[in-house]
């Protein structure tokens, strides 16, 4: 079953290479970068239907005009750019907790925990299937929350509630060896944990 449920990832973009050359390019495309207003026209009426789409395209238009009035900035002068430190600074601390936030170390040992629960050695790979699942319908969540909370939010209670988790985590697995149930708690935790990095950060 494994190497189908691998394979059935390669349906989507199977799906997509046959539906693609079907697809209109995109107008701003068409506009900004290869210049022609006649095939941005034809675009536009193809996604949208007959009718005046002036409006539209004057959008475009604005945009291209604000593109080419903007300066392209190296890599180093990105960084001596005093009105984008601060921007530059959040970005890389966003990042930087994202990739050492843990969520690599709960897939790693996952597995261990699983076993340690006493699952059946076959129910394992579905149980981990189980946390990626997770992961995945608490992104789809978080789609929706963003727009009512706010990114800042979401990030601040996220990490809050991962950084709780991650310790209450700790204290399982110490105690796992002196309370039966201390298993079954640490499984609630990994699935709690991949929730909240999932509609967090």
């Amino acid at each position: 079953l494994w190497p189908w449920l691998l394979a059935s990832s390669g349906l989507s973009a199977l799906v997509q290479l046959v539906i693609l050359p079907f697809f209109p390019d995109s107008p701003s495309y068409l506009l900004i970068q290869k210049g022609n207003e006649e095939a941005c026209r034809k675009a536009i009426r193809k996604l949208w239907g007959e009718g005046d789409h002036q409006a539209e395209i004057d959008d475009i238009m604005k945009e291209k005009a604000a593109m080419t009035s903007t300066k392209t900035l190296r890599v180093l002068e990105l960084i001596k750019e005093r009105s984008l430190r601060w921007q530059l600074y959040i970005l890389m601390t966003v990042m930087t907790t994202l990739q050492l936030c843990g969520i690599n170390a709960i897939y790693f040992y996952s597995f261990e925990v699983f076993h340690t629960a006493k699952f059946e050695e076959y129910l394992i790979p579905y149980v981990s299937l189980g946390v990626g699942l997770c992961e995945c319908l608490s992104s789809i969540l978080c789609s929706t929350l963003i727009d009512r909370f706010g990114r800042k939010v979401l990030l601040w209670g996220g990490y809050t509630l991962m950084s709780s988790v991650l310790a209450l985590l700790t204290m399982t697995l110490s105690l796992q060896h002196q309370f039966f149930w201390m298993h079954y708690f640490s499984v609630v935790l990994i699935f709690l944990f991949v929730i909240f990095y999932g509609s967090g950060p």
